[in-house]
């Protein structure tokens, strides 16, 4: 005697396969979270031994490190009281950083946000390296040190990895390897022009 299925089991089965490729397709996809924008204020100095700053390139710098590694592009990085004055290098350059940064929200918070406190976000990898952003050389290896030492603590970042190493007083031998992910806002699609 021959069993056939019948057409319950038949669609059961369907869906069940059409459920498990839906699920399969949302795994590559990164899940989206509610987080709320921090603001933060520093007082960057840089102090390297292998490539010297004006204070105005510092600032320009170190807002392409804050861009790249997940601050809302609104990020302010503006020169600070130096010595040299504008575009000439200074061993002691600084900068004064104002930007956001996106960090998971816990349980919602006893009263409502302000509009533009919360955005969703999403974790994404981050790679520094030479030419990654295309404006970071070897000899900015110092800097990324520093940055990742005094400012990407302030980010909502996991999986660290940082196999950088600089060699003081020279470029050749010296390594930007830095990757983690981080918290960081989903990026909106582009409009389309008409």
């Amino acid at each position: 005697m021959r069993i056939f299925p019948t057409k319950n089991v038949i669609a059961g089965c369907a869906l069940a396969a059409l459920l498990g490729s839906a699920a399969a397709l949302a795994e590559g996809v990164p899940a989206h979270e509610p987080g709320v924008w921090q603001e933060h204020k520093y007082s960057f100095q840089f102090m390297g031994f292998t490539s010297t700053y004006s204070c105005d390139g510092l600032a320009d710098k170190l807002k392409i490190l804050l861009i790249a590694a997940g601050a809302r592009s609104d990020a302010k990085t503006t020169a600070g009281a130096c010595a040299s004055g504008f575009g000439r290098p200074d061993k002691f350059a600084r900068s004064d950083l104002t930007f956001y940064t996106l960090a998971p929200a816990g349980s919602p918070p006893p009263v409502a946000p302000t509009p533009g406190t919360t955005a969703e976000g999403v974790w994404r990898p981050v790679a520094l390296a030479a030419r990654s952003p295309r404006d970071l050389g070897t000899g900015d290896c110092e800097l990324v040190e520093q940055f990742r030492t005094n400012v990407l603590s302030m980010f909502s970042t996991r999986d660290v990895d940082n196999h950088t190493t600089c060699i003081p007083h020279q470029e050749s031998g010296s390594i930007i390897d830095l990757k983690f992910e981080s918290f960081a806002a989903v990026p909106q699609p582009k409009a389309v022009k008409h």
